[in-house]
């Protein structure tokens, strides 16, 4: 963990969350700024800056985050109507906060991609 990173300090309880859901791994809890009726923010306990920082170490890591995710959904009733699941990597990506972060939005038709 990083002492500046905002997610490593709410992995450490020192800035408040809405949690929704934690275990030994992983915390999820809702986005301050959602961009959806449902907006929850899924991150790793460990400090990982990215996507692209993964190694391949990470994999059970990785597949655990995305597990969590789909069960969000499911808690979150959003798994019947849809959701997104994105991640920005760099800042080219649109990547404000270097610690990975998967954001699980849902609970409105959000569109399609070009």
């Amino acid at each position: 963990m990083t002492e500046t990173c905002v997610f490593c300090r709410i992995v450490r309880g020192e800035l408040p969350s809405d949690r929704v859901y934690e275990d030994d791994r992983v915390i999820a809890f809702r986005d301050i700024n959602p961009q959806a009726p449902v907006h929850v923010l899924i991150i790793p306990r460990q400090h990982i800056a990215s996507l692209a920082e993964l190694g391949p170490g990470d994999t059970e890591l990785a597949g655990h985050l995305l597990q969590v995710t789909r069960n969000l959904a499911e808690q979150l009733n959003i798994r019947e109507s849809g959701y997104r699941v994105v991640t920005n990597c760099g800042p080219d990506g649109g990547q404000v906060v270097f610690h990975l972060h998967f954001h699980l939005l849902g609970g409105k038709p959000l569109g399609r991609f070009a």
